[in-house]
């Protein structure tokens, strides 16, 4: 009992991911303006990754294993390679607020996700009807006709779909991270999966040529800053919470930051960005959010009944 964390813990934690993650959106597009995509997000995982592996070394005295560094290369190639990644790649011209909305059918992910892989009950009829709507949404905002004029940005629904996969990737890599052990501390494997993931950004923009675009001189200071604060606040402490309310608290519970996310990112992409707000983005997400709001009301009533 005495190791169970405070609730003002455990509000902070929500804090971080719901209002920190929401205005990643906005940094993230900020930052590929004068920066590759993979390239800075290596750097961002670098630079907090080695932050944490620090703090996690100078304060305790436990130390990295070969086994650690193996399951956080693992979760580090499936959540911030492909799923952070692709959402870095694509937001060179999909606007941050549609990326976040559609990164919102996250909790469908998760519920999907446990009952096929992870032994959770089989979903009923209120929950498929809140997955199709969640499907529904994301894709009418991603693949819709009409009624917005990024869709004739080139490679913009590309960018969405690569988007929603990305969800996919993250949803896979959280689920599996609740049984896969890199070291007791949490900022000590926090720090060694970031490290890794770090590791396999830049590796993936060197692949992709992206050495030849990173030219210090036409960086802005703008990108240098959004990159910091994705670094500092994003990443060390964001992720940080992320990681930790997962270990305290339901996946789905942890999840409902997607409800959050859209709406401050969305504001801050209309105050800070330019971006437009248009109908479609508003259906999309009433849609969307009505959707998990079916499956995250179900699971609450079977915890009831249980």
């Amino acid at each position: 009992m005495g190791n169970k964390p405070s609730r003002f813990s455990i509000l902070a934690a929500y804090a971080a991911i719901y209002f920190i993650w929401g205005s990643t959106y906005l940094g993230i597009r900020f930052t590929v303006e004068t920066m590759p995509p993979f390239l800075s997000g290596g750097l961002r995982f670098l630079a907090a990754g080695a932050a944490l592996f620090a703090w996690g070394w100078i304060r305790g005295t436990e130390r990295p294993t070969r086994s650690g560094w193996v399951n956080a290369a693992k979760l580090a190639a499936i959540m911030i390679l492909l799923g952070y990644g692709g959402v870095m790649w694509a937001e060179q011209v999909v606007p941050s607020g549609i990326a976040a909305l559609i990164i919102s059918v996250e909790p469908l992910w998760f519920f999907v996700l446990d009952w096929l892989v992870f032994k959770s009950a089989r979903p009923r009829l209120r929950e498929w009807a809140g997955l199709a709507l969640g499907f529904a949404g994301t894709l009418y905002l991603a693949l819709g006709e009409g009624g917005a004029d990024f869709e004739a940005v080139p490679g913009y629904r590309i960018g969405t779909l690569v988007i929603f996969c990305s969800t996919l990737a993250w949803v896979s890599g959280s689920l599996a991270s609740r049984k896969t052990h890199i070291a007791d501390s949490t900022s000590l494997g926090t720090g060694m999966e970031m490290l890794m993931g770090g590791v396999f950004l830049v590796a993936a923009g060197i692949g992709l040529g992206e050495g030849a675009r990173f030219v210090v001189s036409e960086i802005s200071t703008k990108s240098w800053l959004a990159l910091a604060y994705l670094s500092l606040f994003g990443s060390v402490i964001a992720f940080t919470a992320f990681v930790w309310l997962l270990k305290v608290e339901p996946a789905s519970r942890v999840a409902t930051h997607a409800f959050v996310n859209p709406v401050v990112a969305v504001i801050l992409g209309w105050m800070l960005g330019g971006e437009q707000i248009t109908s479609r983005m508003l259906v999309a997400a009433c849609v969307i959010v009505a959707s998990v709001m079916l499956i995250t009301l179900s699971k609450k009533e079977d915890g009831v009944r249980a």
